[in-house]
């Protein structure tokens, strides 16, 4: 073998063995710190005078922008409570057009001049859309959505949380596709956007709040402006993206037709991207209505306001009657939205078709608008679902709830118990009194095996934050519950995967399932899982692994229906039986993918992890909410921040491991 064969394989050799001494030792410095807490207190716990008060400067500055930043003309408050005014005026018309109607007048002397959309007008009208944008299954999709929310008495706050996302869609898309834009031609700003895109899409809703109610004081224009906030970042990300996508060709053909840079970008670019800037409106929809219940903690009415009114009562059947229809709301929309994403361009013509038979269903809902209207006037049924015909299966859900705990809470309260003692509480345990310095050291030495000294240094600052601020403890509590949560949902959904992959029949349900999963408001998995587990860890596992299993199951079917079928034909060439097959072939080759889900699946616990501190967790999710409550901003972002930290640190590490293991198994 010649001298330098044997010089690389030995450091090829090498490179595992260095990382695997580093990790012993690691391992012998975490136990003697923590046998000699006594002697060395400082390595264990970081101590109290070392933090830095980050929550007081924050706060003090949000308050200097609030009560002395002038700048000139005008305050920092009074420019933040203009923009609230200019906003109030078309969050205004759309409440009046959808829920309240056009009055004249204040309070009691108020008199109505036109009312709002009869409910059958907007339910046809939305049919129309969809048989214009799909066809008739589609149609009858939506017609029977919305009709749900008038059979059920859900149409009033419906048509609130309507009017709400009617104006915030439209201006959190053009935020977005004018920041894609900007981040597209300008390199050093792409650099600036995507860290802040990453912060903006982990740090917890609650955490985009406090600052908000500083701001724009409390109302629906607070809630309507903090949800843009949250629904924005995906369709910046989406321009950049679609922009940089658009074939090579198409851009040279605008060139060569004499368009300027202007006319490139609006008349060849953005045309072309049209498909993909769809898919990111349709994001901004999904996280708009996602929003709906935490954006009524500081003034927004509609459905939102009646879900969490029904977790503080304790109201299972309003609750889950509400939370239906807001998934009921968001499934509409989203397939319209896809739908209308989706649609072949028209084809040429050499002569213009008259205007009625270009647009016929936008002429048909005209006339039924109109037409309603009038009817409505004479016809109570016709403007307002009657009272009398409406249903309602709240009953039937709290009856099912206590049949439940009447007939398994000894079963319940076994597995409960067994999963506290055997899992849960040792997990935080041993979380909960590993030395800080130990866990920092791990994080960086992983991000140097994974991805060099730019991401141990990356890695290894973020976890140092959560100890310099003082939210160690909060931060352990934190990784302990996502990461057990996150276990149980790759061990549900994982198998549920391979299977859904393997069986046709199989993978068309658990679509459905899992796109219903995904559109239920994250409250609305907290009603039952109280009503059943009262409050405490458990409860919180619960509800987060029932929220963020689906991306463990999609991306594992994905990941296993991608593998090439000539493997999979080599393999049973070579005699391999169908077990050996999944495991020896396409489970290795799915594995970056299935990787990928449960990065999803951790993003997506994170979140939750935030919801779930009404149900009595002790986490950063805590320390969120009770700023919320206190009007504390500093101790909000701070605590914001160290979840989006956590979740940065576990995206960056998954992510540097899958492009190393798609580069070993030569996808790349």
């Amino acid at each position: 073998m010649s001298a330098p064969a044997s010089r690389d394989r030995w450091l090829a050799a090498g490179l595992p063995r260095r990382y695997a001494i580093a990790w012993l030792v690691l391992l012998l410095v975490a136990i003697a710190v923590h046998l000699a807490r006594g002697a060395l207190p400082a390595l264990a716990t970081y101590p109290e005078p070392w933090f830095l008060p980050l929550r007081f400067w924050v706060s003090d500055l949000m308050k200097w922008l609030v009560n002395d930043f002038d700048l000139g003309l005008f305050t920092f408050q009074e420019m933040t409570r203009s923009i609230a005014w200019l906003l109030e005026w078309p969050l205004r018309a759309a409440q009046s057009l959808f829920a309240e109607g056009f009055s004249r007048g204040i309070g009691r002397d108020a008199e109505e001049i036109v009312p709002r959309i009869p409910w059958i007008a907007l339910i046809v009208a939305c049919a129309l859309m969809g048989l214009s944008a799909r066809g008739r299954g589609l149609a009858a999709l939506v017609a029977g959505a919305l009709l749900y929310l008038a059979v059920f008495g859900q149409w009033d706050s419906a048509m609130v949380t309507l009017a709400s996302i009617v104006i915030a869609v439209p201006l959190g898309a053009g935020a977005g596709l004018l920041l894609g834009i900007a981040g597209f031609r300008s390199v050093r700003l792409e650099r600036v956007l995507v860290p802040l895109l990453d912060l903006m899409q982990t740090v917890p809703i609650f955490a985009y709040l406090v600052p908000v109610l500083f701001l724009f004081g409390f109302g629906p224009v607070a809630a309507m402006v903090a949800t843009i906030i949250y629904a924005t970042p995906p369709m910046v990300r989406v321009t950049m993206l679609a922009l940089r996508q658009v074939p090579a060709d198409v851009v040279e053909f605008g060139r060569m037709a004499g368009c300027s840079r202007r006319q490139l970008l609006w008349k060849v670019l953005v045309p072309s991207a049209r498909p993909s800037l769809m898919v990111g409106i349709n994001q901004v929809i999904m996280l708009s209505l996602n929003m709906v219940i935490i954006a009524s903690m500081i003034g927004a009415g509609g459905l939102g306001y009646d879900v969490l009114t029904s977790l503080k009562r304790l109201r299972i059947g309003d609750g889950v009657e509400a939370g239906l229809a807001i998934t009921l709301l968001a499934i509409a929309l989203d397939r319209l939205s896809q739908a209308f994403a989706n649609r072949p361009p028209r084809a040429h013509r050499d002569t213009t078709p008259p205007f009625f038979r270009r647009h016929p269903f936008l002429i048909a809902a005209t006339a039924l608008l109109a037409v309603s209207w009038m009817a409505g006037s004479v016809l109570p049924g016709v403007q307002d679902y009657p009272e009398t015909l409406e249903i309602s299966t709240a009953q039937m859900w709290s009856d099912l709830i206590k049949w439940i705990n009447v007939n398994f809470y000894d079963h319940l309260e076994a597995v409960k118990t067994w999963l506290l003692f055997h899992l849960l509480i040792p997990v935080k345990r041993f979380l909960t009194t590993v030395p800080w310095i130990a866990v920092v050291a791990a994080v960086a030495i992983a991000g140097h095996r994974l991805g060099g000294w730019r991401l141990a240094a990356l890695t290894g600052s973020l976890a140092l934050f959560m100890a310099v601020t003082g939210n160690w403890e909060k931060s352990m509590i934190t990784v302990y519950l996502c990461g057990v949560s996150v276990l149980v949902a790759s061990l549900i959904g994982i198998p549920v995967g391979i299977w859904a992959a393997r069986n046709e029949r199989v993978h068309r349900v658990v679509q459905v399932v899992i796109d219903t999963l995904q559109t239920l408001p994250s409250f609305v998995y907290l009603i039952p899982v109280v009503m059943l587990f009262r409050v405490g860890d458990f409860s919180a596992m619960i509800a987060v692994v029932a929220y963020a299993v689906a991306p463990a199951v999609r991306y594992t079917a994905h990941g296993l229906r991608q593998v090439p079928a000539q493997l999979i034909e080599a393999a049973t060439a070579a005699g391999c039986t169908r077990r050996q097959t999944l495991w020896k072939v396409q489970f290795p080759i799915a594995l970056p993918e299935i990787m990928l889900g449960i990065n999803q699946t951790i993003m997506l616990a994170l979140s939750m992890l935030v919801i779930t501190a009404l149900v009595g967790t002790r986490d950063l999710g805590q320390e969120v909410y009770i700023a919320l409550t206190k009007a504390d901003t500093g101790r909000g972002i701070v605590a914001g921040l160290c979840v989006a930290f956590i979740a940065i640190i576990s995206d960056r590490l998954i992510s540097a491991w899958v492009r190393r293991k798609k580069r070993e198994l030569g996808l790349e």
